[in-house]
């Protein structure tokens, strides 16, 4: 029998109303044959405005780039830049890197279980989790006065330390958030009706995920036990005790499984964070990178020209280049900065892991029915929180 292959646009259009994907989905009846992502309807020029900015104001831009991961791409950007420097950053400081870098990545798989099974009509969900994520911005809040988009790392440490109270703050909430995802396991994990929708749909075998240079859960939920933390490790991730969670089956049930057993891996580093933590500085000792306590420069005439110099025209890095990858929460984000000597950096490209892992929505999507397509981009990412970088 004869059919006519129907054009679908959809879109531009976003789960979180952002309008920067359309698909073009050709179908068969109700089998789509093809899907053709279209990006570039929202861009919001980060790259080229860090290049106009001193390698410090750089800090402001890194977390818009991934509003619910912000604390991924402010550590990837410092990291890169103290590469540069050779910068010494404290042992406490660090510590408190980890500790927000894990804080955050619950953050971002909270609004995707809870946007993900949105886009899947089940409303229940986005109330539960985003019952824990307002806890956790609260967090953020108290150390250092944003809910979002924070700009609290600093090259060469913190821009100031955390409340005395705020360990004992974060440990409730992780007893709270251990207790929310039995609750999600139960509720969500196990019904049947997302279970039939999501098993065996969209499959991505380890070999395509790794030729479509897919990172983060996307990969390990297709067998690749790739984790930057663990391969590639950076603020002294290697000595901390976590696992790598891999599935063999490569499908959206999967995925959509990596993002619930990451939540307890998190929460395992963030308590072993929390014991680590000991008093000290938390900025670079060096002057010419970090800014002079404010008491200074009431008595110190060098403090104040320290101080000038930084504002107004920032530090100098020596000639070279960098790339420094972290894993956040949708995979591998890294900052890959050229330095000309000057004050603001020559070149800045960001690898932002939505704007690839969007790569296996076509080989993904080819053969299902159009409900399916669905199901996968919202397992793949519900959000596509960096891919307007």
């Amino acid at each position: 029998m004869h059919t006519q292959i129907m054009s679908l646009n959809v879109g531009p259009q976003h789960p979180s109303t952002h309008g920067v994907l359309r698909l073009v989905v050709d179908m068969d009846g109700e089998d789509v044959v093809k899907v053709t992502p279209h990006m570039g309807y929202l861009h919001t020029g980060f790259e080229k405005t860090f290049e106009n900015r001193t390698y410090q104001q750089g800090v402001t831009y890194a977390p818009r780039t991934d509003y619910l991961h912000c604390f991924g791409h402010e550590l990837a950007y410092v990291l890169s830049v103290e590469k540069l420097l050779g910068a010494d950053v404290p042992e406490r400081a660090t510590t408190v890197r980890v500790i927000l870098h894990e804080l955050g990545r619950i953050h971002s798989h909270l609004v995707f279980v809870g946007t993900g099974l949105l886009d899947l009509g089940a409303l229940t969900p986005f109330f539960y989790a985003f019952r824990e994520k307002e806890a956790l911005q609260d967090l953020f809040e108290a150390v250092c006065g944003y809910r979002m988009n924070q700009g609290y790392f600093r090259v060469g440490g913190l821009s100031r330390d955390i409340p005395a109270d705020w360990p004992a703050r974060v440990s409730a909430f992780l007893d709270q958030m251990e207790r929310g995802v039995t609750e999600y396991a139960t509720l969500f994990a196990q019904n049947p009706i997302f279970l039939d929708r999501a098993r065996g749909v969209g499959v991505i075998p380890p070999n395509v995920a790794i030729d479509l240079g897919l990172t983060g859960p996307n990969l390990r939920a297709s067998g690749v036990p790739l984790d930057h933390r663990k391969d590639n490790p950076y603020c002294g991730y290697e000595s901390y005790d976590f696992n790598v969670i891999t599935s063999p089956d490569g499908d959206s049930l999967a995925r959509f499984n990596m993002r619930l057993l990451e939540f307890g891996e998190s929460i395992k580093i963030v308590r072993q964070g929390l014991k680590r933590l000991k008093p000290g500085p938390v900025k670079d000792p060096n002057r010419k990178i970090s800014l002079p306590p404010r008491p200074e420069l009431e008595t110190s005439m060098e403090a104040v020209i320290h101080h000038f110099k930084l504002v107004t025209e920032g530090f100098h890095p020596p000639l070279g280049e960098v790339y420094v990858p972290v894993e956040s929460a949708r995979g591998e984000v890294g900052y890959y900065i050229v330095s000309d000597g000057g004050s603001m950096p020559y070149r800045v490209k960001i690898r932002a892991p939505s704007f690839v892992n969007l790569q296996a929505l076509e080989y993904a999507c080819v053969g299902v029915q159009f409900a399916d397509l669905i199901t996968i981009l919202a397992t793949i990412d519900p959000v596509l929180g960096d891919v307007d970088r």
